[in-house]
């Protein structure tokens, strides 16, 4: 008898001049190479259909896109801050709302590392280059192709693990969530990973593991660690 593969369900993202809704369809390939399966989740719903779906689900990831608004986090807006969309900032909130109440497994992707931390309490800058001290300009918007790491991410596990990345955003975790404990950083301080100790799995990355898994143990590593969480949830 063929095994059940768990259910994974993926945050759109969203066009806010033409409302459509769209996926990379790299999330999918990397869920499937791992030996889940995936749908994509709607963009509009009530706080029951959110219910439905968490428990629907074996696991949420939670995709990469535009900015946050900064209002989430008590912000004014910053003349750097791109387009936001107040839409799925919202269906997304309420969602991880109603998947931890389940104790579904999390994974966020670069938007969604900020936005896992946003929903709990966390602050982010809103942009690295015009916010954040630095002692040199790490490329955080890397001026190649996804599918070639542009710099390094320190990840703590007992001692410390250095691992290539790449990486497309201008906004970061600023202060981390209560609960939630900053595990990978960048090699000019950007927090780059965090994790839930408390929760069966959360986890949060900064750069793009969807991109390198074909060619990169520690992203295939992660998927696979994701969707054996999402066996057993």
């Amino acid at each position: 008898m063929t095994p059940v593969k768990p259910i994974i369900g993926i945050t759109p993202s969203h066009n806010t001049e033409n409302d459509d809704t769209s996926l990379r369809p790299t999330y999918p390939r990397a869920i499937r190479a791992a030996g889940g399966l995936t749908i994509l989740l709607p963009l509009e719903g009530t706080d029951e259909d959110w219910r439905q779906l968490a428990a629907m689900c074996d696991g949420f990831l939670f995709s990469g896109g535009p900015d946050l608004h900064p209002f989430l986090f008590g912000d004014e807006t910053h003349s750097a801050c791109g387009n936001v969309s107040p839409v799925r900032d919202s269906m997304e909130i309420r969602l991880l709302k109603a998947a931890m109440e389940l104790k579904k497994p999390i994974l966020g992707i670069c938007r969604g590392i900020q936005l896992l931390n946003v929903a709990l309490g966390g602050t982010i800058y809103q942009d690295i280059p015009s916010q954040m001290e630095r002692t040199f300009p790490l490329a955080h918007k890397q001026p190649f192709y996804y599918t070639v790491p542009s710099h390094h991410v320190d990840i703590k596990k007992g001692s410390l693990e250095r691992i290539s990345v790449n990486s497309q955003h201008h906004q970061a975790i600023k202060n981390a969530a209560p609960g939630l404990i900053p595990v990978g950083w960048a090699p000019d301080g950007v927090i780059e990973a965090v994790e839930k100790p408390d929760y069966p799995f959360f986890l949060g990355v900064q750069w793009h593991p969807e991109y390198l898994w074909q060619n990169d143990p520690a992203a295939m590593g992660l998927f696979r660690l994701f969707v054996e969480a999402c066996k057993a949830s």
